[in-house]
């Protein structure tokens, strides 16, 4: 069903429910619609007040995204029944009838959406309200092409975390200013790309971001990135954030997160030409004899640490330190996976 049909639907589906008898306050008047997901039809409903609602059906322990709560519009999870069912609901509803011309055409991006994917519809809803969330949001400061590069790296290991565990970006603490970017406590890895042609001599931000987590381990992942425009080669920086979205299991986290790491998907066709080829992929094993400068070094030689804001350069060009072999890589991914568990 296209759009002008759904919309035509819906439009009929309101007016035969306004035209109905009134029913008790906490009571709404409901008709099904021929969008089906994971847990029955979808509903648009019109409550005591004469508001329009749209009933995603949920399973009953799941909780539906907070945080919307008018004045114009409010989601909330909602229960509905009968004689003969139970069924809970994402209840999306508009609260001012003066803009009921907008929600119609919300309401039949939400359909849309639940359509192409009936499997999870509530992650349908939110997809669509984001969207209409970045209509309005305020132009920010774009990400420059040493921070799409740093941002690449980090979603390229978040990613292979998420294929093994769909919860695995509560592991990302980057763009919370976490001293590394992925941590479970003991086990840690730092994330750095260059996109030089020669040399490995990556940046080190402060004298905590090389300290090995107390009785535990720390990786430096180290990536070579070269920039291409040639379509089909390498990965786009775009591609890359959509298949981190798709493998995780909370969108809304994770969206939250690449907000505090600079992206905002309203800047989405700003970075639609960025892609990488990763050229050289490195991982090495941070320990006393690997190269760097920190806090806790300083202190064990008797150097006072009394300066702030050190960043310096490491150099990683020869072949000592040795890196891991691919198999201390998956150990490691897995160990930070184990221990978040």
């Amino acid at each position: 069903m296209n759009d002008d049909a759904l919309r035509k639907l819906v439009e009929e589906r309101w007016a035969a429910l306004d035209a109905e008898q009134t029913t008790g306050e906490r009571r709404l008047r409901v008709s099904s619609l021929p969008v089906v997901g994971e847990h029955g039809p979808l509903s648009v409903a019109v409550d005591h007040d004469g508001y329009r609602h749209v009933l995603v059906p949920i399973h009953a322990h799941r909780k539906v995204r907070p945080g919307l709560d008018g004045p114009v519009l409010r989601l909330r999870k909602r229960a509905l029944e009968d004689e003969e069912t139970y069924q809970a609901y994402a209840d999306l509803a508009c609260l001012r009838n003066d803009l009921s011309d907008l929600f119609t055409e919300l309401c039949v991006d939400v359909l849309g959406a639940a359509a192409e994917l009936p499997e999870n519809p509530v992650k349908a809803l939110y997809r669509v309200l984001d969207r209409w969330k970045a209509l309005f949001r305020t132009q920010g400061t774009l990400l420059g092409p040493e921070q799409l590069a740093g941002l690449f790296g980090e979603l390229i290991v978040l990613h292979r975390l998420l294929e093994k565990d769909s919860s695995a970006h509560r592991l990302w603490r980057g763009p919370e200013r976490h001293r590394h970017d992925f941590s479970a406590g003991t086990t840690a890895v730092e994330v750095k790309s260059g996109t030089g042609g020669k040399g490995r001599r990556p940046r080190i931000h402060g004298l905590d971001q090389l300290e090995v987590p107390e009785d535990g381990t720390l990786c430096l992942a180290w990536f070579r990135l070269q920039g291409t425009t040639v379509k089909g080669s390498g990965i786009g920086f775009v591609e890359l954030v959509e298949r981190t979205l798709q493998a995780c299991d909370d969108e809304d986290a994770l969206l939250a997160l690449l907000a505090g790491a600079g992206y905002r998907p309203s800047d989405a066709d700003f970075y639609h030409d960025v892609r990488f080829v990763i050229s050289e992929e490195r991982w090495y094993s941070v320990t006393p004899d690997f190269p760097g400068l920190t806090g806790q070094a300083l202190l064990a030689a008797g150097v006072p640490v009394s300066v702030l804001d050190v960043e310096y350069t490491i150099d990683l060009s020869g072949e000592t330190p040795a890196p891991m072999a691919p198999g201390q890589v998956s150990q490691m991914i897995d160990s930070l996976i184990q221990e978040s568990v």
